[in-house]
Parts: structure tokens; sequence; C-alpha cells
């Protein structure tokens, strides 16, 4: 019975020591670790990471470092959080809680599944209120986006590890790029709505200035803006002076119409006896008194017979003379007249016509 007591102390005794070295290293490595993150946060890191390589090289050998990975053209998500630390002897014999285990990937894809949902990634983040574009974008364990650097500042400065949004504490946090994704998107839609505007622009121009419009009043303005287009493009290619270029025009104009005057008057037939008397009569019912040149009264002893009346006497010793286009004048005023003309034979000074002559 003694023996029996005696080997139950014993037992009891070895397992109250295991328990009591069991917390104490546990105690231990929680004190030496909030001491470090106390002290220098460098050596924390440092110390986490060490920690965390040693372990995993006993385990599964050389650990790859995390970072931005590109897979297919499109960078990869990674969780950002280190692995976690190995399990204490306490934590092993379930003295103290054991950590949370990770999040996998399926619970991964959950998580995101209920952030897009939500729409968190096209909002702006709710810490600096600014939209994610292209800057680091990472998902916590609570489906909430943030900028990477915008919770880095907000761990600092609060001093725990918590969410902004719910306050979780204790969460994983994942790289992601949901936001760059949308933005690339915006930015292309913008590309190519100013492109597709470009060329409706650019088709629309085109169209207004060869297609004339069918209303009259834009119709007419198109066809003057096409002339006045055409004009200046005619002025601007022009490599002759202007003024000499117009006063060859003027030139070719009056020879042109002293060509045609030249073959009005060779091709004017003389009037015959009876011509000259439907003449007369034109004159008659026209009751001419005065000589268009000099204004003065005509006498024509002929055309007094003819009409029945007297003309004035005085300017006797002008004589009248009559031309094939009906008109009369004294006969030294249009002698006069036709000696000042140079463009060789003259016209009648009334109506410009080539014509015969006779007096009366």
């Amino acid at each position: 019975m003694a023996r029996t007591m005696g080997l139950n102390s014993k037992a009891t005794s070895g397992k109250l020591a295991i328990t009591s070295v069991a917390l104490q290293d546990h105690i231990a490595r929680n004190l030496l670790l909030q001491n470090l993150s106390l002290c220098d946060p460098v050596k924390t890191r440092w110390c986490r990471r060490a920690s965390t390589e040693t372990h995993c090289r006993r385990n599964r050998g050389t650990v790859k470092q995390k970072g931005p990975q590109q897979h297919d053209g499109e960078e990869k998500e990674y969780v950002l959080d280190p692995a976690a630390p190995p399990l204490t002897l306490a934590q092993k014999l379930g003295l103290v809680q054991s950590p949370a285990r990770k999040l996998t990937v399926d619970e991964w894809s959950r998580v995101k599944s209920r952030s897009i949902h939500e729409g968190d990634s096209k909002q702006p983040c709710v810490i600096c209120r600014e939209e994610f574009r292209l800057q680091t974008q990472v998902l916590l364990s609570c489906s909430h986006v943030f900028h990477r650097a915008c919770l880095q500042a907000f761990e600092r400065f609060s001093g725990r590890k918590c969410c902004p949004m719910c306050r979780k504490e204790q969460y994983e946090t994942r790289v992601i790029h949901d936001g760059a994704r949308l933005f690339k998107e915006r930015c292309a839609i913008r590309i190519q709505a100013c492109w597709r505007g470009y060329v409706v622009r650019k088709w629309y121009g085109h169209m207004r200035k060869t297609v004339p419009p069918k209303d009259k009043q834009l119709r007419r303005r198109f066809f003057e803006t096409k002339f006045q287009e055409l004009n200046d493009s005619f002025v601007q290619y022009c490599h002759t002076d202007v003024e000499a270029f117009l006063n060859d025009i003027d030139q070719s104009v009056s020879s042109s119409r002293r060509v045609f005057h030249q073959f009005e008057r060779e091709h004017v037939s003389e009037p015959q006896e009876d011509d000259w008397q439907k003449i007369q009569e034109k004159v008659i019912q026209r009751d001419t008194r005065d000589c268009p040149i000099c204004l003065t009264a005509l006498c024509s002893a002929r055309l007094e017979t003819e009409a029945g009346r007297t003309l004035a006497q005085h300017h006797s010793n002008r004589r009248t003379v009559l031309l094939s286009c009906s008109h009369l004048f004294h006969q030294p005023c249009l002698e006069a007249f036709e000696a000042f003309c140079v463009d060789g034979r003259p016209t009648c000074p009334l109506c410009r016509s080539p014509y015969h002559k006779i007096l009366v």
C-alpha cells in the first residue's frame, strides 16, 4: 500500500513538474516576444522570421520568400502574414489555448467573394478616402479592403492589430489586385470612349465638308463657304502678283469685247431705202427734238414735213444725222464723238450698238 502511494506521488509530482516547465517556457517565450516588440521592432521581426524559417526548414526544407508574383501576365495574390510560430509545450499539452489556424484557399475564396459582392474594391479606402487605383491593396479575413500602407499606418498609430471597420482582432491579410484591375478597366473605357469620339467627330466634320445639307439656307451657306475656300486656295497658289493678274484679266476682257464689237460691226448690213423709211417713222413717233450730245434743238426739213410741225430755227447751220438705230444727233456732235473714240469704230452714244448713218 505504501509502495502504491509512493508511485502515485511520484507520478503526480512528475506531471506537476512537466506542467510547470511547460507553463514557464510558454510565459518566458511570450515575455521575450513582448519585450522584443517593445524594445526594438526590427529585432522582433527578425526573431519571428528566424524562428519561422527554422521551423519551416525542419519540416519542409528551405522556405521561399513571399512577394508579388505574376501568373499568365497578371499579378498573383498572396498571403501577407508570416507563418505561425511552432507550438509551445504548454499548447501541445492543452494547458494553453492554441492560436487560430490559418485560412485555407477555399476560405480565402469565400472571403473574397463576400468582398466582391459588397463592392468594397469599387469604393474608396475607408482610411484615406481615396481610390485604390494601382496602389497595393490588402484583403482582411473579415472581408474588408484597405490600402496596405494605410492599414500599416493604422496599426502603428493604434498600437494593436484590429480591423478599422469591424474591430476584429488577430486577422489575416492577403494582397489582392481587384482595385488595380477595376482602375485599368476604367482607364481603358475612357481611352476607347475618347478614341470613338475622335473618330465620330472626324467623320462628322468630313461629312459636313463634303455632303451639302437639305435646308435651303444651310445649303446656300455651304456652297458659299466652298466657293470662298476655292477662291482662297486659288489666290494662295497663284505665283504672280495679284494686281498684275487682275490687270491681265481686265486686258483680256477688253480685248475680247473689242473682238466681239468688231465682229458685230462687220456683220451689220447697211439698211435699204425702205428700212430708212421705217427708221424715220420710229423717230417721228418718238418725237425727238434735242440732240442727246449737246442737248440743243435739232432741225431737219425732211422730218419737219413728215411730222407736220415746225422745229426750232436757231442753229440752222447744224445738219442732223440719223443712225440706223433710230437715234438723231447733230453732225458736228457725232463727228466729235467719233473722233474721241479710241477703240476703233465707234458705237451709238445711247445704245452702244454699231450703226450706219445718213443726213436728214
